[in-house]
Parts: C-alpha cells; sequence; structure tokens
C-alpha cells in the first residue's frame, strides 16, 4: 500500500472520529468548522461516512446552504444511494428548508430502505401532517420496523381526538409481528392516558418488567402520570417510589396525580417531601400544587406558594398559573381578590380564568363581578353559549329577569345557539 495513501486514510479515520465526537455531543459550530478543514484538504477524499454527520449538524442548527452544497457533492459523486446519506438528506431539507422539499428529494432516490422512509414519516409526524405520514406508510414498498410505528404512534398521541387511532396503530405494529421498544412505549402512554385505558398501562407496565427497560426514569415518570391520570394513586405512588432516582419530572407527576383526585393536601405534602430532597421545581411542579390549591379553595396557600414559585424558585408565571389562582380565590369567595389578580397580571386573562369568576359570582351571588366576567368571556369565546347561560342565570337568581331576558335576544344578535336542554334556563334560576 501506498505511504501517502495510508497516512491520508488514516487521517480521515481521525478527523471521522473527532468529526463524529463533536456531532454527538451537540458541539455543532466546531463540527463544521472541522468539516470545511477535512473539505479542504486536497489529500483527502471524504466517503459516506462523513456526510452524514455534516447533515445532522446543518439540520441542528439550521444551516441550510453548506447542506444543499452536500447534496450536490452527493448526488454528482453518485452518493444518493448510500441509504445513510440519503436519510440525512431528508432529514436536513425537512428541517431547514421545507417539507415539500424533502418529499420531492425522497421521491428522486433510487433505492430506498426502511432508513430513508422512516426519515420521510417522522418529518410528516412532527410537522403535524400525520395523515400524509399514514398515506406514507400505506404506500412503502419495504418492510416497515419498529421506528416506522413509532412516528405515527408519537403523532396520533399528540393530536386532540388521535387516541383511539394511536391504539389501534399499536396494535397493527403488533400484527405485523414487531416488538414495541421504549421509544414505543412513551409514546403509546399519552393515547393510554387520553382514553383512560388502565388495562393498556398495566399491559405496559408489565411488558417493560418482562423485557427489563422498567428503570428508565423517562418510563417511570410517565408510568407514575399514566397512573395518576386515569385516578389510580396507589399504582402512581408504588411505580414512583421504586424509582432509584426521582427527577423533577417524576416529583412534578406524581403531585400532579393527586392534585387531579382532589387529594391536595396529600400533594402538597409530596410537594415538601420535593423539597426536602433538594429536587427544584420548576413551572410544572407549581401549576400541580396550585391546582392542587384551587380543586379545595386553600386560597391562603395558593398565594403563599404563587410567591414563593417566584421569588425563591425564579420561575415565570404563565396564564395556567395565574388561572390556578384565581380559581382558588374564587372558590374561597374571595371574589374581589380573584378579580384583582385578573386585573393586574402580566398577560392577558384566558377563558379559564374569566370563567373559573363568573362560576364562582352565581355560587356567591355576586352580580356586580359577574357581569364584567361576562362580558369578557363574551369577547373571548363569543360562539361560547354556556357564558351567557350562566350570567342569565345569575341575573335570573337575584330577580333580574329583563336583564336575563336581554341575553337571550343578545345570543339571537350574534347568532349563538344554547345547548339542548339550556334554553329555558335562560328564563329561569336553575
Amino acid at each position: 500500500m501506498c505511504p501517502s495513501y495510508s497516512y491520508n486514510y488514516l487521517r480521515l479515520l481521525s478527523f471521522t472520529k473527532q468529526l463524529a465526537s463533536h456531532v454527538n455531543q451537540g458541539r455543532h459550530h466546531q463540527a463544521l468548522t472541522l468539516f470545511h478543514h477535512m473539505q479542504t484538504s486536497p489529500a483527502l477524499t471524504l466517503d459516506p461516512f462523513v456526510f452524514p454527520l455534516v447533515l445532522k449538524s446543518c439540520a441542528a442548527i439550521n444551516h441550510p446552504q453548506l447542506g444543499i452544497s452536500i447534496h450536490a457533492h452527493a448526488a454528482k459523486s453518485s452518493l444518493l444511494s448510500n441509504p445513510f446519506v440519503a436519510c440525512s438528506l431528508v432529514d436536513m431539507y425537512g428541517k431547514c428548508v421545507s417539507i415539500s422539499l424533502a418529499r420531492k428529494l425522497f421521491d428522486e432516490i433510487p433505492h430506498r430502505n426502511v432508513v430513508v422512509w422512516n426519515a420521510m414519516i417522522s418529518l410528516y409526524t412532527h410537522a403535524g401532517l400525520v395523515n400524509e405520514a399514514l398515506r406514507l406508510v400505506e404506500g412503502m414498498d419495504v418492510r416497515p420496523n419498529e421506528s416506522s410505528f413509532n412516528s405515527i404512534i408519537a403523532g396520533l398521541s399528540g393530536m386532540e381526538e388521535g387516541s383511539f387511532s394511536a391504539v389501534q396503530f399499536y396494535r397493527r405494529m403488533e400484527e405485523w409481528g414487531l416488538k414495541p421498544n421504549l421509544i414505543t412505549l412513551l409514546a403509546l402512554l399519552p393515547a393510554c392516558v387520553g382514553l383512560a385505558a388502565l388495562n393498556l398501562i398495566r399491559e405496559i407496565h408489565g411488558y417493560s418488567i418482562r423485557i427489563d427497560i422498567d428503570p428508565h426514569p423517562h418510563l417511570q415518570s410517565g408510568l407514575v402520570e399514566a397512573y395518576g391520570r386515569c385516578g389510580c394513586l396507589t399504582y402512581a405512588s408504588y411505580v414512583f417510589h421504586s424509582m432509584k432516582a426521582r427527577d423533577v419530572v417524576a416529583w412534578s407527576s406524581l403531585i400532579s396525580a393527586f392534585a387531579l383526585h382532589g387529594e391536595a393536601r396529600t400533594a402538597l405534602g409530596i410537594f415538601r417531601q420535593m423539597e426536602m430532597a433538594k429536587v427544584w421545581p420548576d413551572d410544572i411542579t407549581f401549576l400541580g400544587v396550585l391546582k392542587a390549591c384551587s380543586h379545595t379553595g386553600l386560597a391562603d396557600e395558593a398565594l403563599d406558594y404563587f410567591d414563593r414559585m417566584q421569588k425563591d424558585y425564579g420561575v415565570q408565571a404563565s396564564t395556567e398559573h395565574y388561572s390556578c389562582l384565581v380559581d382558588a380565590l374564587s372558590r374561597a369567595g374571595r371574589l374581589n381578590d380573584a378579580y384583582r389578580v385578573i386585573r393586574e397580571m402580566p398577560v392577558k386573562a384566558t377563558a379559564k380564568a374569566w370563567g373559573a369568576l363568573l362560576g364562582a359570582c352565581r355560587t356567591y351571588g355576586n352580580v356586580d363581578i359577574a357581569e364584567i366576567a361576562g362580558r369578557a368571556l363574551f369577547e373571548i369565546e363569543p360562539d361560547n353559549p354556556a357564558n351567557f347561560v350562566l350570567l342569565a342565570r345569575i341575573y335570573a337568581s337575584v330577580g333580574r329577569h329583563e336583564e336575563a331576558q336581554r341575553m337571550r335576544s343578545e345570543m339571537n344578535e350574534r347568532g349563538v345557539k344554547a345547548a339542548p336542554g339550556n334554553e329555558q334556563l335562560l328564563w329561569l334560576g336553575t
């Protein structure tokens, strides 16, 4: 072997190893700098192993110009038949340029293996184009693998009405004889929650134990949340206490589980344990804490935690946090305090916050604030008949029937239809 060839080959191997290290550690700018050095070294002939690494960095830091130039080089060097180069190019186009151009490139690739198909399917699902991804799966001319199904399951699970379809697609995966992996189970759990499919959650849990992936922290946190959302607090606690290391996600999932099912004191007790364990809470943690307070009208506690959230932990309050605080104050009958929070909050109040205040106004008979909350809701949700009906009920409950009738007239003017059974209630105080 020629000594110079051997030397350059070893240099290429060394550079490729450095390049892989940069990419895998997220040092993408360093990776592109190294690639430029390799590309401008006349003695080096780049091989197909280099380009997927560089294209991954291009996608990560949105550098389409370099990606397009690599595409031209790959086409000139007849490298598009290499599935790893082709897959990386499709991924780069989808993330940096456009889904349509990624699809155009995908259609032009002469030999597409399952990896290339999965890259295009994943791009569609991440862009929310699940129907296009499904059509692509139906047209596959190679056998799908677990990743083909994982992308679709995750995409369907993330859709508002997609939980049932996600489970159906998971069953199709089983019919193909494919075994779910960790990614499959993580994608499937949200669909189980959406359907309250406790038996499937147990199936996932049991399967994870059999294949020895149950200690994975993401899966354990997901199981805590899934069991908790379905009301199985005992199972949620069991999984949580079996965890060797409990991160903020696990703690937050358990707090939210107890808060959701009215176990406010237990949820707040878990939060105190979390603090003693020196785990730093985040915005999701405090959302669970504030929901626990709001469900049981713990107004003073809600104010205290809301204050500590910002002062002690530096967590910026979102509209969700404010809504929970308003709800807690409203349930406790502190309507003026709740209204003041809405007036002074730095972000625009949502329908959830105004709705909590309006609902409490009926309970406590505060017509003045009810009118303010009702008008705000009419602007935010102009087509929601429930707000008109509730304000009409409040008017009727204090004998102001003309105003209640006016709500019906206003609904007619706006073209808002009352739900069946509610139309008569506009005239009554029930």
